[in-house]
């Protein structure tokens, strides 16, 4: 069972890791297939050196999983609820933003979407 100090660690792991934008756009990239450092240095336009250093960091943070592959790496996100919940952070992060519409037709957060589920 997860104490209190441990959940504060696990939130404090989890914001060290999104707090940077480079680790940021790695999750995202991660969110929809994983990646290999070579392959995802050249899709973000980074260097293999950089996207490594900050899949260390994921790594560490328990966020994502190295996988070998004969020589190579795959990296991908640790676990299905993390991706899920990262998932649900930026769906919720969109949804407060009035400027843009309900993403979601099964919305039923009040005020949220109108009354025929329409996005406002």
């Amino acid at each position: 069972m997860l104490t209190i100090a441990s959940r504060v660690d696990v939130m404090n792991r989890l914001g060290r890791a999104m707090a940077d934008p480079t680790r940021s756009r790695i999750l995202l990239a991660l969110l929809d297939e994983p990646g290999y450092p070579a392959q995802l240095a050249r899709d973000l336009e980074l260097t293999r050196t950089n996207v490594s250093n900050h899949l260390s960091c994921l790594r560490g943070c328990g966020i994502v999983v190295a996988e070998p592959e004969g020589r190579q790496t795959r990296y991908e996100i640790a676990d299905l609820h993390i991706s899920a919940a990262l998932t649900a952070l930026v769906d919720v992060t969109l949804a407060v933003d009035e400027s843009i519409p309900c993403m979601d037709p099964q919305c039923t957060v009040p005020g949220c979407c109108d009354t025929e589920g329409a996005a406002r």
